[in-house]
């Protein structure tokens, strides 16, 4: 094989996806709770997107940002218009966005230190890896871009002692995903914000996982009632075509005049179509409401299925974000599970992570639940 081992790749090669349904080269078929890791929010091949892409493809598909775009336009009102934000930069990754999250709060404040959580993800790029509150994410890759400083999630004392007279922002994700979806109590995260207000520091929450619906709102600092000073999304913004945004207020726009940052494919005609086709369909009237739902849905049906085992330690999450965790080793489970039918993702070593897309039947979920309770309470796999 040409390619570097950077994958634990999984045994089966997906080969057709239509909606919450992934069939592999023996023509098996899956309900896929992992939706390429929170990207397919929409399921895959969403008609709706796929049309808009096909008529996009037949016009043009590359022009740089030294022209108009006008899809990117459109998508970016429309996310200034659903949220608390006023400017899109965009670009092709949430590590990307996260970047330019970095770079514009410390143009903004000419302050160097940003604060971070333990357990947080930001991403795999030298500024992200170094705001990543996971020391196995850093090691081995050398001296780490400074400064950053990583207080403990929910603990409102270590935010108090790292913000000091340097810090140009607090960066924090509202659901930590890969860090095992983590919620952040709401008292916390009111704290936080109220903190960052007081000392004048830039509030900026990572909505890569969270974003473009995943928690019921179009973005989880809605679900919480914050009012950060820049957000940033990817993952489910594009139904799979890569593409990130780092959104920010009206005061930060002079910041990132002409030459400041850029991005050669960011937003591009294609991207920026799928994203537009997205957004569309995720806030169609009643689509967040239903994901609200559905959310509160499958967290009940989970809470009664583990309630007899001791080994679950806490089902928890927001909307269709859900993590199981158990005290001991999940890996065996989410084996079982994909041997069944269902695929599911890991958040840490003992987290069951269940990222289902937004349009997921309730059929689909009773389907993917009686799996659940078949393998959890299986004495083999436990």
């Amino acid at each position: 094989m040409s390619l570097f081992p950077t994958y634990p790749r999984l045994p089966i090669t997906i080969t057709d996806g239509e909606g919450t349904i992934v069939r592999d080269e023996n023509n098996d078929e899956y309900l896929d709770f992992m939706a390429g890791i929170g990207v397919n929010n929409l399921g895959h091949r969403p008609i709706m997107v796929q049309r808009a892409i096909e008529e996009q493809m037949n016009r043009v598909w590359h022009v740089s940002n030294l022209f108009p775009i006008p899809a990117q336009e459109e998508a970016a009102n429309l996310l200034t218009e659903h949220s608390s934000m006023d400017a899109v930069f965009f670009c092709n990754s949430g590590a990307e966005a996260n970047e330019a999250a970095i770079k514009l709060a410390r143009k903004h404040t000419w302050k160097d230190k940003i604060v971070t959580f333990h357990q947080s993800f930001h991403g795999r790029t030298f500024a992200t890896m170094a705001a990543t509150g996971q020391e196995k994410v850093r090691t081995g890759f050398g001296q780490m871009l400074e400064p950053f400083e990583y207080a403990v999630w929910n603990d409102k004392a270590s935010v108090e002692a790292a913000i000091d007279e340097n810090t140009a922002a607090c960066l924090l994700e509202v659901v930590q995903g890969e860090g095992g979806v983590r919620p952040g109590d709401q008292q916390f995260l009111e704290y936080v914000q109220a903190v960052c207000n007081e000392k004048g520091v830039l509030l900026i929450v990572d909505e890569i996982q969270t974003g473009i619906g995943r928690t019921g709102e179009l973005f989880a600092y809605q679900t919480v009632g914050l009012d950060p000073d820049i957000i940033t999304a990817a993952k489910g913004l594009g139904s799979g075509f890569p593409i990130g945004a780092m959104l920010g207020k009206e005061y930060l726009k002079d910041d990132f005049g002409p030459g400041a940052h850029g991005s050669t494919f960011g937003g591009n005609p294609l991207s920026a179509t799928a994203a537009k086709a997205t957004l569309e369909e995720i806030l169609r009237e009643d689509f967040l409401e239903e994901v609200r739902a559905k959310g509160t849905y499958i967290k009940q049906k989970l809470e009664k299925i583990v309630s007899d085992l001791p080994a679950v330690k806490e089902v928890r999450g927001l909307g269709l974000m859900i993590g199981i965790e158990w005290d001991h080793e999940a890996k065996p489970l989410i084996e079982a599970a994909r041997e069944k039918g269902l695929l599911v993702l890991p958040a840490g070593p003992n987290v069951i992570r269940l990222l289902p897309p937004l349009t997921v039947t309730t059929e689909q979920l009773d389907a993917a639940l009686a799996i659940l309770d078949e393998i959890f309470h299986d004495k083999k796999s436990t």
